[in-house]
């Protein structure tokens, strides 16, 4: 993948992750406006096959999954589109994380097709300073999500989140295409805790990170 250009040392462009309902979107828009960054957010409201999916995942997988793709990347295309009034950018989303889903959702043949599609387009996608995974447990995830009353995740199973999350930590553990802070938000607020906001974005400004981090903020704990 290509680098955005960035000054030495420094982390310009942030790109937030996390299973659906770890508050990737809330985090991103947040540091958004305490930087001042330009915000990059995954359209996923715009995919007309998604609550279709929901109801029913193993006719609609395939569908969901294709439109997803070339959505993301033809976003993240006109990342390289150079912006002059803008220091950072900040994602909810990397492109690479596409795969987790195919991986879970889509049949052999289906998966042979999606591979030989990602093969060609992946290797345009600019690669992120730095990636901050939002771990969570599926219980927090699922209270999230029923919080929130979103009418297109209202068929979305306890069972799909358990799988999903699942696989997020697989790929997350084995992630080396960018520098990684892992952060345990299973018992964090940052939304109505001003303080776990700040140790979170003190964290992710940091420059002495390790190339893979684990940041657990109840105990202040950190490798």
């Amino acid at each position: 993948m290509i680098q955005l250009q960035t000054r030495p040392s420094d982390i310009r462009y942030i790109a937030i992750e996390g299973v659906i309902g770890a508050g990737k979107t809330t985090l991103a828009k947040m540091i958004t406006e305490r930087l001042q960054a330009k915000l990059v957010l995954e359209k996923f409201e715009e995919n007309p096959f998604l609550a279709k999916f929901y109801e029913d995942p193993e006719h609609y997988a395939f569908q969901t999954q294709i439109f997803f793709l070339l959505s993301r990347y033809k976003q993240q295309q006109e990342l390289f589109q150079g912006d002059l009034f803008h220091e950072f950018l900040v994602s909810d989303y990397i492109f690479d994380k596409d795969k987790i889903f195919a991986y879970l959702t889509l049949q052999d043949d289906e998966l042979k097709l999606y591979e030989s599609l990602i093969t060609t387009i992946e290797k345009n996608i600019p690669t992120p300073d730095l990636v901050v995974y939002l771990q969570s447990s599926a219980d927090r995830l699922m209270t999230n999500i029923k919080k929130r009353g979103r009418s297109f995740e209202e068929n979305m199973s306890e069972e799909y989140i358990k799988d999903l999350n699942e696989a997020y930590n697989y790929f997350f553990f084995r992630y080396k295409s960018a520098p990684l802070l892992i952060i345990n938000s299973t018992e964090i607020d940052f939304v109505n805790e001003p303080e776990d906001f700040e140790d979170l974005l003190t964290q992710i400004l940091r420059k002495d990170k390790a190339p893979v981090e684990y940041y657990n903020p109840k105990t202040k704990g950190k490798s």
